[in-house]
């Protein structure tokens, strides 16, 4: 991996101190609600909201989001390809998102889902976690199908800089089943062999470890998996793809207090009103945080 920079960086690059994103991501989440709220600008739903589809509709839609969820939710997620198909107006809308976002007092996982080898994965890793980077997160979601050994500068990365990652494990695209319930020869399946590698990640992490993995809200019995891997468990599929708050404790389990439901449709399609996006968002938090208590 490339020398560390030394530029001052962003505003808000402060936040990536020696205190780990596991950490910050559990009191994000005990004081404002186990809850992420996605920042999905696809064309559709910008269309939603009487917007073109245009680097000046991403930017109205982005920043209303931001500016009407991030002061109240614990984590936004913002999908890095609504931003990239506008090339490099559309980088420097995310880039402003993610600053503004995090300014305001959420954490930021950055939906870019990447995977690669070497001297590459790491390029990406610093793209991403390294401190002085202009789109710094506090996690990143990362494709282990490489062999997990290739994440090896990201997590190395987000160890130095105090962020995170959120492991592909098992997700609920139809399609992902071929590789992740693939049986390997010691009899495990790769989506398990996924799950203990971030149990060992975590082991001894308090009050939880930062290195995450993503399990679909929709996939149904998984009582045949350990996700308790002592760190975060994100969730996508509450809301518009049919799962409820109320279906998390028989899903995750004892895991469930640190799993990270996102919700994306069901709370963007009240905008553009931002009191109606935050009214939203506040429902959410609130029934999912006393589902997971209940539970």
């Amino acid at each position: 991996m490339s020398a560390p920079r030394t530029s001052s960086g962003p505003a808000g690059s402060e936040r990536s101190s020696a205190e780990p994103f596991g950490a910050r991501l559990r009191r994000a989440m005990d004081e404002r609600g186990p809850l992420c709220v996605g920042i999905d600008p696809h064309a559709s739903l910008l269309a939603e909201w009487g917007l073109n589809d245009d680097v000046a509709g991403l930017e109205r839609f982005s920043r209303t989001v931001v500016e009407a969820v991030a002061g109240r939710v614990a984590v936004l997620k913002p999908q890095s390809a609504f931003f990239e198909r506008f090339g490099s107006r559309g980088i420097a809308v995310l880039e402003k998102s993610v600053q503004e976002a995090r300014a305001a007092g959420a954490l930021v996982v950055m939906d870019a889902k990447r995977g690669d080898i070497g001297s590459t994965m790491a390029g990406y890793a610093e793209a991403f976690l390294h401190p002085d980077a202009p789109l710094f997160s506090d996690a990143l979601t990362v494709s282990p199908y490489l062999g997990y050994g290739s994440l090896g500068p990201a997590l190395a990365l987000a160890r130095e800089s105090g962020t995170g990652v959120f492991v592909l494990a098992l997700t609920s695209n139809p399609e992902g089943g071929e590789v992740q319930h693939a049986v390997r020869p010691d009899g495990r399946t790769v989506g398990a062999t996924m799950l203990a590698h971030l149990a060992a990640e975590n082991a001894g992490r308090t009050p939880l470890g930062s290195f995450g993995a993503v399990v679909g809200a929709t996939l149904g019995d998984l009582s045949a998996y350990d996700l308790d891997i002592n760190g975060p468990l994100l969730a996508p599929g509450i809301g518009a793809q049919g799962a409820t708050p109320a279906d998390l404790p028989g899903l995750f389990g004892k895991a469930v207090r640190n799993v990270v439901p996102h919700v994306s449709r069901s709370v963007l399609r009240h905008g553009p009103e931002p009191r109606a996006l935050r009214a939203a968002a506040e429902r959410f938090a609130e029934e999912i945080r006393a589902c997971v208590t209940a539970g």
